[in-house]
């Protein structure tokens, strides 16, 4: 993350190099391709009714008014205009993207209704059905928190124990290599019979996406730790219960981290199918809901909330990966 925020810094050093005359140039760019999206929209009839189609060219058009003021203003807003700096390029390109999005479906119908939806078809999505959504969110969050924290509990403990233990590893590790390239989803049908209900065997698909990677991962961390550190540590009179929790562990935590974020993206891949067990909310059920209907704007709204949920949840696995481990900077 540290290499990432430094790519950050220094692409904003780069990008920063055209607002130097006091006007930044690509904020321009950006506000003239936002204006483009909301003349467009608001011009142009549609071919078939979506519904939001003003609402959107209004916030398109507000965001077109607030970045010609950035352009001129965003040298004094600090770190949050060299991140808009940076990003400028983005907002160009996201606005050409949603004028060339409204024509194809909504102005001219190249792409057509029910299966392509232009971006006011999400909107409307967003604004007539948002209670719902909004419960579908708490469901699906309420799902994941269980399963992938239960999850990752365990393949953590597991994993610990196949990379400390030979005897351990000796059964458990042929165990965890057979079970692990089955996919989560294929347990289906043994799920129904040794839970008692949908949501528990929901729980389970989504803890063995999750928990999986990260026992790989850990017990190839723990087994990879330097042995010297423990000879080290048994120099000083260190017992088999320090050299696990305050050597192998804190060592194999950049594995443990890169189990995390595959067992995250795993786990959120079978939220979907875990939420089709007789699930009554949640984004899984909603998306297979509106898919029976052929409601598809309501099935790409829905993917974009999980994909916006699943960046924002390895975003803050980011922030507390680098917290965790600043302290082995220069050090391992």
């Amino acid at each position: 993350m540290s290499d990432a925020s430094g790519a950050v810094r220094a692409g904003a050093a780069g990008a920063a190099a055209p607002a130097l005359d006091g006007v930044w140039r690509t904020g321009l760019a950006a506000a003239a391709t936002w204006a483009l999206t909301a003349a467009v929209t608001a011009a142009f009839p549609d071919v078939v009714r979506w519904g939001s189609t003003l609402l959107f060219a209004w916030i398109t058009g507000i965001g077109a008014v607030l970045l010609l003021a950035l352009a001129f203003t965003v040298q004094r807003l600090g770190r949050a205009g060299r991140l808009l700096v940076h990003y400028g390029p983005w907002l160009v390109a996201l606005g050409l993207w949603f004028a060339l999005w409204e024509l194809t479906t909504a102005k001219l119908g190249w792409l057509p209704k029910p299966f392509f939806s232009p971006p006011q078809g999400l909107l409307n999505v967003y604004v007539s059905d948002a209670p719902r959504l909004l419960i579908c969110i708490a469901y699906t969050l309420r799902l994941w928190a269980i399963g992938f924290g239960s999850g990752i509990l365990v393949g953590f403990v597991v994993g610990v124990g196949l990379g400390w233990s030979r005897r351990f590893a000796y059964w458990g590790m042929p165990i965890l290599k057979l079970i692990g390239p089955v996919p989560a989803t294929a347990w289906i049908p043994c799920t129904f019979f040794f839970f008692p209900t949908t949501f528990a065997a929901s729980v389970f698909i989504v803890a063995l996406a999750g928990g999986i990677p990260v026992a790989i991962l850990t017990a190839s961390g723990v087994g990879a730790v330097n042995r010297a550190f423990y000879d080290v540590a048994r120099t000083l009179g260190a017992n088999d219960r320090f050299l696990v929790l305050k050597v192998a562990i804190p060592a194999a935590l950049p594995n443990v981290f890169v189990g995390l974020f595959m067992g995250l993206y795993y786990s959120f891949a079978v939220l979907v199918v875990a939420e089709m067990l007789g699930a009554k909310y949640g984004l899984g059920w909603y998306i297979q809901f509106m898919t029976s209907y052929s409601a598809y704007a309501s099935v790409y709204a829905a993917l974009i909330i999980m994909a916006v949920l699943c960046s924002g949840i390895v975003k803050l696995l980011f922030v507390g990966r680098d917290r965790l481990l600043s302290w082995q900077k220069g050090i391992l």
